[in-house]
């Protein structure tokens, strides 16, 4: 089934929503920059504005979400409003978070008994309850850790403990030597030693805080799995007893630990990185007290210069906005009060959300879309010359059992709980909110993993696969243009949205993904021939993004963003696909603004990664980043496929051409 009414005739002016001959710039030949071609356009005429580090299509429409739910609260402020209501708390959460006069009278004072009660720490035996109770109030020295389901047994969830511990962004900023890491140190100390001075500690105790957290931040970085480690599941699962642990990592008392975090029945958890752990036990060992203690109360400062006055907001975003992703301006007060609220009270905000923008016909669309995706995918597996027919039967056992979520969940979350209280400081109630969430967290533990749980709020724009629940998600606010347009052809759509579902189906199937069984287990389904060939198709995008040269002499993360490329990849073949199975039996599609179906189908996909980015976010997202830059989602993703050569006539001549026998061919 098309998700346009399939029978519009050429004349129908519908038809021709979707293609913005402005959006292009045509004095490019497609073959030789395709990216500028189908975006170039869009980009000159969406130039950065300073609070942006990167503008693209998908920023363009969370600023629109932003609006829509700024509009909502607005709403909300107009009538009398229930005490104790999901729609009060939206509301006195907002006007807490744009009361800057209150703000900035307040200054440090609301972080005050956070950090005399770390400074009264007399003694080592102290810290593992200290750690756990900073933990519950969302501050996480150290190390991280959450409850979701056991890699080997996805219906329960168990306690995963992760590594973490350290600030700057990444662990290579600790790590290597080149100019531009060593830039950010150095602006990372006069950070940590210009909020230390906010907060009221002398110029010689900042000085000895950044040295302290310095030297214990680079330690756990150094001890931590590589972002590429962290991709591979067997490597980040290690089922242990407490008593295990606790021999691991002396130096924290465990059961004091999990005690204080509410979990003193535990038995076993997950250690998932083992070495960054042992290395927190010899660093509570090794460091002095004082220094552990400057480290604890960095933590607990960082995590608040957003809630507190303008002074620590500006010398964040000096650090996390400007230098690390070069924005030249902090986003305006509403925005990011808009941000907190949807973080705070996600799902009470996406109700009142869906109510609005979300037309129940997008939703039946979109099933249909992805049953057609899902039919094209099942056929692509069939005629796989590299699996074998025992791993093919399981692919598709797999395929079939995927759970799509579509828009928004079935049943909404409580926030009855959850205490908003315009009386008190904006950190106070971020706490608050904090010590909710970890319950509801912790409250998962030893249960039966619940699949109807959704991981994204209606009014994100976003989607997701997730592998332990074998699901699909499209929250509401990406099914808008340029992703779905109710008002463009069938192959806009399958160029748009059609990719970005058959995208989030191969992440079922990618590096990472294709570990996971049906039921979201770890498990090896695949022959060892069929896994071999896998790994060799693949080496070809990670060799080909290896190549990419992002700015300067930076080059892409071939191995990092692999499962995203392999995603874009099978996405593209999937949708096209299914794209062209739904014109069997129909009339060719005549062209559109001069554009052919299958033009439209390319065009349609490029439009979505349209953007500007800094150069310094540019170099941030090659670091930190799994998904590939957007140019690079286009140019370096089109090439790969034979349909696109034959739409815009590409030749051996051309700059983007790559010949037959190298392109990727996995999905």
């Amino acid at each position: 089934m098309s998700i346009t009414a399939c029978n519009q005739t050429k004349e129908t002016p519908l038809l021709n929503k979707g293609i913005e001959k402005a959006n292009l710039d045509t004095t490019v030949v497609p073959g030789d920059d395709f990216y500028r071609y189908a975006c170039g356009g869009w980009m000159d005429n969406h130039p950065l504005k300073p609070e942006f580090s990167r503008f693209g299509t998908f920023d363009e429409l969370r600023e629109t979400s932003q609006e829509q739910v700024k509009a909502l609260i607005a709403e909300l402020s107009k009538k009398e409003q229930t005490m104790e209501s999901a729609a009060q708390k939206i509301g006195d959460l907002y006007a807490i978070a744009t009361d800057s006069a209150k703000l900035n009278q307040e200054g440090a004072s609301p972080l005050q008994a956070q950090l005399q009660d770390i400074e009264a720490i007399n003694d080592k035996k102290q810290l593992s309850a200290k750690i756990a109770s900073l933990s519950k109030q969302g501050i996480n020295p150290f190390f991280g850790f959450y409850v979701y389901a056991d890699d080997k047994n996805s219906s329960m969830n168990i306690f995963h403990l992760i590594q973490g511990g350290f600030n700057m962004g990444d662990r290579d900023y600790y790590l290597e030597n080149d100019d531009r890491s060593k830039e950010i140190s150095s602006k990372y100390i006069e950070y940590i030693e210009k909020v230390f001075a906010l907060a009221g500690y002398t110029s010689t105790q900042a000085n000895d805080a950044s040295t302290a957290i310095m030297k214990i931040e680079s330690q756990l970085a150094l001890k931590s799995y590589t972002r590429e480690d962290l991709r591979i599941p067997e490597k980040n699962y290690h089922k242990i007893s407490l008593e295990e642990l606790q021999k691991t990592s002396p130096n924290i008392d465990w059961k004091v630990f999990f005690e204080t975090i509410g979990l003193s029945q535990l038995k076993e958890l997950n250690l998932a990185q083992a070495e960054p752990i042992a290395e927190v036990s010899k660093l509570i060992k090794d460091c002095s007290l004082e220094e552990i203690k400057y480290y604890l109360s960095w933590n607990t400062i960082n995590a608040s210069t957003s809630f507190l006055s303008d002074d620590f907001t500006k010398a964040s975003f000096m650090f996390y906005g400007k230098t690390l992703s070069g924005k030249e301006e902090l986003n305006a007060r509403w925005k990011r009060a808009v941000d907190v609220v949807n973080g705070t009270l996600g799902e009470a905000v996406g109700q009142l959300y869906v109510a609005k923008h979300f037309p129940p016909a997008a939703k039946e669309r979109m099933l249909s879309l992805v049953g057609n995706l899902q039919t094209a995918l099942g056929e692509r597996i069939d005629n796989l010359t590299w699996m074998g027919d025992s791993t093919k039967l399981k692919a598709h056992e797999k395929l079939q059992a995927f759970h799509v979520k579509i828009g928004y969940p079935d049943q909404w979350r409580d926030y009855s709980k959850l205490e908003i209280d315009k009386s008190k400081s904006y950190w106070h109630n971020i706490l608050a909110s904090n010590e909710f969430d970890f319950e509801y967290m912790i409250d998962k533990f030893d249960k039966p993993v619940d699949t109807n749980e959704w991981h994204m709020t209606p009014q994100t724009v976003n989607a997701y696969y997730n592998p332990a629940t074998n699901e699909i998600c499209f929250p509401a606010a990406i099914l808008q243009a340029p992703f779905f347009n109710m008002e463009a052809d069938d192959a806009v759509n399958y160029g748009a949205i059609g990719v970005v579902i058959g995208h989030e189906m191969t992440h079922g199937f990618d590096d990472q993904g294709r570990q996971y069984d049906k039921d979201g287990n770890l498990s090896d389904w695949w022959t060892a021939q069929d896994a071999k060939n896998f790994d060799d198709r693949a080496q070809t995008l990670v060799d080909f993004f290896n190549n990419i040269i992002v700015v300067d002499d930076v080059h892409a993360n071939g191995r990092y963003t692999l499962g995203e490329n392999i995603a874009d990849h099978g996405g593209l073949q999937v949708s096209w696909q299914a794209f062209n199975n739904s014109l069997k039996d129909k009339e060719e599609p005549s062209p559109i603004l001069g554009f052919t179906a299958a033009q439209r189908f390319f065009l349609g996909y490029a439009t979505v990664w349209a953007g500007n980015l800094r150069k310094e976010e540019i170099l941030r997202l090659t670091k930190v980043d799994s998904h590939s830059l957007g140019e690079w989602r286009v140019n370096a993703a089109l090439p790969q496929i034979d349909a696109w050569y034959d739409a815009f006539d590409v030749k051996e001549s051309n700059n983007l051409f790559v010949p037959k026998q190298n392109r990727a061919s996995i999905w």
